[in-house]
């Protein structure tokens, strides 16, 4: 396979120079829209332009984020910088959303596309999905483990993309909407306002539970390569240059198969970490040990002479193209200096016709000295030939000249590279979904359900219930269909286990609500109700969710119910109108990080913010859901729920008698007296 590639991020024009220059293979950087770092400097269009000439230039590649969600009016801006991406050309374009990706391969099936960490795979199953649709390459979830991805890159010929070093989320990437309930700011956006950095104390624990330290899995490179990960990713496109200048030199280092030195991991931490930093989820050494705040001397740490240091690095352009030349200098004809790069490349060029020599006559070494100055060029001298005839003079000026004029030609072809076609097709059309009688659904984390809810169309209860239970449940005259936990990190297998034993318990529905749990429901032959976690928000979405035979789907809570109401498609859709929304799903439970660790809690134990809100945790299959504090109540705005086919009840922390109360509340039209939200209903994201 060779070495890995070093990815590195360029959050603007500053930051790619470093990468560059020391050693990045590739880069990623964003343009002023559809960025998930909006809040970066990022590139404008002439920008971008130049970004892709100077990378292709020095043989780096450049990878273009559109990942973040859009809405159907957004559609129409992002195909157009699609167009100009494809015209540049970049090498490909890293997105999450699956409308809009689907739009991507069609107007432009040549250009590769890469998919977003916020995609949320993490499953051999959902790696293989993505593969089937048309896509290159996946980054895959933070919190996978080494045998995880090794799993992972055995089933697939996918590239596979892992993150090596840098600022590590407390939620699955794609599955948090932690910014965007409190605040209106869209992680999925790339928006985030990072709340998770601010105090939530679990029982016991540190007192920022929600605050893991930086990635560092550097040391690890040489094991990831042999595991089958093509691309080692640096996180950072919100960092100063310096970061990106020692990131990417220790990976460089360490992807060479060289120890890094000491100095340069010191110059590391210091220029950017939260209290040192963890290889946790990779070794899978999760916990208390994983988590930290940037404190006063993390900040301090990062010197003015250190900076210097670090700045210093990159001040000159390396020489990393090679070059063959050839020069040819005969009397009465002008000089031929012939030029060859690594992709071959080649640029011809004439001088003036030489002189006869008087005092000093040119000489094949002469030539080779004067020609193979090519500093503050990428380029340097690799062979070179020579046919000088005696007696002829030629002025140095004369071969600078000729140097000069061949290095521009070859930079003007490496910069050129083949166009993939794109032909902008009919965006899909909104609006004018119709819909019948309005049908109730409700999901509970446990079989003590109500006989109330009989009457709903579905009722989701765990994929692990025992089968008894869901024979009982059915018996009971409950329209079963079981939820597949969004965090199947290493339990595919079981997953798919549980399936089949839901099938001959008799239940044939499936809720699904990552790539990953659509991609076994798939496999396993169950009918498929997509839920939240596929971010669905615009009517491309929801013709990629009927294409992929699904049912039915929930859209994006980050929806306001206008927005919602204007989706168009033809396939069956619902939202939520009860329900604490689950803001993270994590895999490092913040109630482990007690002396004792996980305590199998009976109870949801809660995280407590700052200003004293409680904050339920709850296990979903392995991993953790930190839900909302109060539920999202919409009881009393049915009149406004336009477009819909179903809604959903999604009790979590509610025992029998609270969820019956609720669910009869709705059919009454109930306003909510006190501790409530409307959720993102009325305002959507930003």
């Amino acid at each position: 396979m060779g070495n890995i590639e070093i990815l590195a991020p360029a959050g603007g024009p500053d930051s790619l120079v470093p990468a560059v220059r020391l050693g990045a293979d590739a880069v990623y950087l964003g343009a002023k829209q559809f960025s998930a770092r909006g809040n970066a400097g990022n590139f404008d269009r002439e920008a971008l332009k130049e970004a892709v000439e100077y990378c292709h230039i020095r043989g780096v590649k450049l990878y273009l984020a559109v990942n973040t969600l859009m809405r159907d009016e957004e559609l129409s801006d992002a195909m157009e910088l699609v167009e100009y991406a494809a015209s540049l050309p970049v090498d490909a374009l890293i997105v999450q959303d699956v409308g809009f990706a689907s739009l991507v391969r069609s107007a432009a099936p040549g250009l590769r596309l890469h998919g977003s960490t916020q995609m949320s795979v993490h499953t051999p199953l959902g790696a293989q999905m993505l593969y089937d649709a048309g896509f290159s390459r996946v980054v895959l979830s933070r919190e996978l483990s080494l045998a995880e991805i090794r799993e992972i890159a055995a089933s697939s010929p996918i590239e596979l993309e892992v993150f090596v070093h840098g600022a590590l989320c407390m939620s699955v990437s794609g599955q948090c909407y932690f910014s965007a309930a409190l605040g209106g700011r869209s992680g999925n956006r790339g928006l985030c306002a990072q709340p998770c950095r601010l105090p939530f104390a679990a029982p016991g624990g540190t007192g920022h539970d929600l605050s893991l330290k930086d990635c560092c899995a550097i040391p690890l490179l040489g094991e990831l390569t042999k595991i089958g990960v093509r691309s080692a990713k640096i996180e950072g496109r919100m960092k100063r240059p310096e970061y990106v200048a020692a990131a990417v030199s220790a990976c460089r280092i360490a992807a060479d198969g060289k120890p890094v030195p000491q100095k340069l991991m010191d110059q590391l931490e210091a220029v950017f970490s939260r209290s040192g930093f963890t290889d946790g989820y990779l070794t899978g050494r999760r916990g208390r040990g994983m988590f930290g705040i940037r404190q006063k001397e993390d900040v301090t740490a990062a010197t003015g002479e250190i900076l210097s240091q670090l700045r210093a690095a990159y001040q000159e352009e390396p020489a990393r193209v090679p070059l063959d030349v050839a020069v040819t200098v005969q009397p009465d004809k002008p000089v031929l200096l012939k030029v060859q790069d690594d992709c071959r490349h080649e640029a011809a060029v004439e001088g003036p016709i030489p002189q006869i020599a008087q005092k000093v006559e040119v000489t094949a070494q002469r030539c080779r000295d004067q020609l193979k100055k090519m500093g503050g060029t990428p380029y340097y001298l690799r062979e070179y030939s020579a046919q000088v005839a005696p007696g002829l003079a030629l002025p140095a000026s004369a071969l600078n000249g000729l140097r000069r004029e061949a290095l521009e030609s070859i930079s003007r072809q490496r910069a050129q590279r083949d166009r993939p076609a794109f032909s902008r097709g009919e965006l899909p059309e909104t609006g004018g979904h119709r819909t019948g009688p309005l049908k109730l659904r409700a999901r509970f984390p446990h079989g003590d359900i109500p006989d109330v809810f009989r009457s709903c169309d579905r009722v989701y209860v765990p994929l692990s219930t025992p089968a008894r239970e869901l024979q009982s449940l059915q018996e009971r005259g409950f329209r079963l269909a079981v939820e597949i936990p969004r965090g199947m990190f290493g339990t595919e297998s079981q997953v798919l286990r549980l399936l089949e034993q839901a099938k001959q318990a008799g239940v044939s529905h499936a809720w699904a609500g990552t790539l990953g749990a659509v991609a076994a429901a798939q496999q396993a032959g169950m009918k498929i109700h997509g839920g939240f976690g596929l971010n669905l928000m615009n009517t491309a979405a929801l013709e990629w969710a009927e294409d992929q035979g699904l049912e039915d789907v929930e859209v994006s809570w980050e929806l306001s119910l206008k927005q919602a109401a204007r989706l168009g498609g033809k396939i069956p859709r619902g939202l939520l109108v009860y329900g604490r929304m689950p803001l993270m799903l994590t895999r490092n439970c913040p109630a482990a990080n007690g002396p004792k660790g996980c305590l199998a809690c009976k109870k949801p134990p809660v995280l407590t913010d700052r200003k004293g809100i409680a904050f339920p945790l709850q296990c979903a299959g392995g991993c953790t859901e930190v839900l909302n504090s109060v539920p999202v109540v919409l009881a009393d705005r049915k009149r406004e729920i336009q477009g819909m086919d179903f809604v959903v009840f999604r009790f979590s922390v509610e025992n029998s008698v609270e969820s019956e109360e609720n669910f009869r509340a709705f059919h009454k039209g109930n306003r909510p007296e006190s501790g409530y939200t409307r959720g993102l209903s009325d305002r959507g994201v930003d």
